[in-house]
């Protein structure tokens, strides 16, 4: 995800609006469409800023035992790139949007990050890479156009790369974009933000000429966040009281208008006819008002349901988006909070790789991760015999560097009173600091317990063992994948 979203459309409807302007798209779209046939995969984006990470092979099992077939990374970082080998996943590799500006001006670049990311991994037994993602949201608004002079230049000398180590027929090379890409008040009107429609249209040309889809992060969950006027009901897939009518069709819920006014912008620069996929799309659990557990199961059975039921738009029907990865695999306890407190939860899975919720994605409820390696089952928490009215700076210590978001207001551990917040606090900073005694100290305030402090839905975790450290890279504890892995690193480098 970007450092900040709008999902802009979906306004109720405005009744001036004729018939005839929707009747015009309508045949341009027609006319531009074809017959498309699409059979959507549900697939994952898999972020990594965490701070109890999980092994990479145990978070590739967790994808395999749910049979998920598509993850998208927002890098290519080697440790989850090793993990990836052999396992037969569709990956989408990314690049950071600070690696754009070097790409688009030297080709050298290009072709040195094609081997160190994309080629070194495209062996035999390696990593099925069918994608790479130019930067992420490089058009979001709050760049104020940072990057966007670098997109079409890294393309266009990534696709050379491509093309010189003969992966450019197995490589396509996407650009996420945000929905605030675009912009009108009924889906039929949408039109590309003017600024960007010059760039956009480029983009959309190299895209189409080399089989490449457009892919869109859409978020209702923050059309709902960022305005309060915004009908609840629309955000999901349940029916609603406050449809949106374009012409003679009718939007029940807000991706659908939402996508449709990304197909009608692609059909004013001559591209109505572009596969589509979704980026990203989910429901936060914590963090704020209206980021639970309820709702995001809801949201995103409602999405997957929808999306398997191959429905499609009013503007493109029996057309769903090529594929559609949720935001996210996991939680991601130390991504910025400047978006709000929900950026760091927006897993269908816990930082443990615990389901939240029943969610059936198509081949049977979630399953919880295996052997996952907890520290021992112990926590810190405030003593209840000692005075805590000095406790103020050690609580802000700790969640200055874990992460506390669970605490304000909207989160699901907000009302477990003044000793609560402080145990969770100390808990939370004693199991970043891998249970060392001496940080649940506090200068005495503190005290290590064996019985789960945890109320309700406030979960008081309990950390993961550093796999860096205390057990390398394993596939399941076998030395004999450890061997093999050593010797392929020593053959590739």
């Amino acid at each position: 995800m970007g450092f900040k979203k709008m999902t802009l459309i979906t306004h109720l409807p405005k009744q001036e609006q004729t018939l005839f302007s929707f009747l015009a798209v309508s045949v341009l779209l027609f006319l531009c469409w074809g017959v498309i046939e699409v059979e959507s995969g549900i697939g994952v984006n898999w972020g990594t800023i965490s701070l109890h990470k999980m092994s990479p092979f145990t978070v590739v099992n967790l994808l395999k035992q749910n049979k998920i077939q598509k993850v998208k990374l927002f890098d290519a970082d080697p440790d989850v790139m090793k993990g990836l080998m052999g396992s037969g996943l569709e990956v989408m590799v990314g690049i950071p949007n600070d690696m754009l500006a070097g790409l688009s001006s030297s080709t050298s670049a290009a072709d040195l990050w094609v081997a160190q990311n994309v080629s070194r991994y495209m062996v035999k037994g390696g990593v099925n890479i069918k994608y790479v993602a130019v930067g992420n949201e490089p058009f979001l608004t709050s760049y104020s156009g940072q990057y966007q002079s670098y997109v079409v230049p890294a393309m266009t000398n990534l696709l050379e790369s491509l093309a010189k180590a003969n992966l450019a027929r197995n490589v396509k090379l996407v650009v996420p974009c945000n929905a605030d890409a675009y912009e009108s008040s009924l889906p039929s009107q949408g039109t590309f933000r003017p600024e960007l429609t010059p760039i956009i249209t480029q983009m959309v040309s190299l895209l189409n000429s080399n089989g490449s889809p457009f892919v869109v992060n859409i978020y209702p969950f923050l059309s709902l966040y960022g305005n309060s006027d915004f009908p609840q009901d629309y955000a999901f897939f349940e029916g609603t009281t406050h449809a949106v009518t374009d012409g003679p069709n009718v939007y029940y819920n807000a991706f659908d208008g939402n996508l449709d006014t990304l197909i009608a912008a692609l059909a004013k620069i001559g591209y109505g006819q572009m596969p589509i996929v979704i980026g990203e799309v989910g429901w936060p659990t914590d963090g704020a008002l209206g980021a639970n557990l309820t709702a995001a199961r809801v949201f995103n059975q409602g999405l997957v349901n929808h999306v398997l039921s191959n429905k499609g738009t009013p503007l493109r029907p029996q057309v769903p988006p090529m594929d559609v990865y949720l935001f996210s695999l996991l939680d991601e306890g130390a991504k910025s909070v400047l978006p709000g407190n929900f950026e760091r939860h927006w897993g269908i899975f816990s930082f443990d790789g615990q389901s939240k919720y029943p969610l059936n994605l198509g081949t049977g409820l979630l399953k919880n991760a295996k052997h996952v390696e907890y520290l021992p089952y112990r926590w810190c928490i405030a003593n209840p015999l000692k005075d805590l009215t000095e406790v103020t700076n050690h609580v802000r210590l700790a969640c200055s560097y874990a992460d506390c978001t669970t605490l304000n207001y909207g989160g699901s551990c907000n009302e477990i009173g003044a000793k609560g917040n402080i145990s969770y606090a100390f808990n939370s900073y004693y199991q970043l600091q891998k249970q060392n005694p001496r940080s649940c100290d506090f200068d005495g305030l503190g005290m290590v317990t064996f019985l789960n402090p945890s109320i309700g839905e406030c979960r008081f975790l309990v950390g993961v063992s550093d796999y860096a450290s205390s057990s390398g890279f394993r596939l399941q504890n076998s030395w004999i994948s450890v061997l093999l892995i050593l010797l392929w690193d020593a053959w590739l480098f």
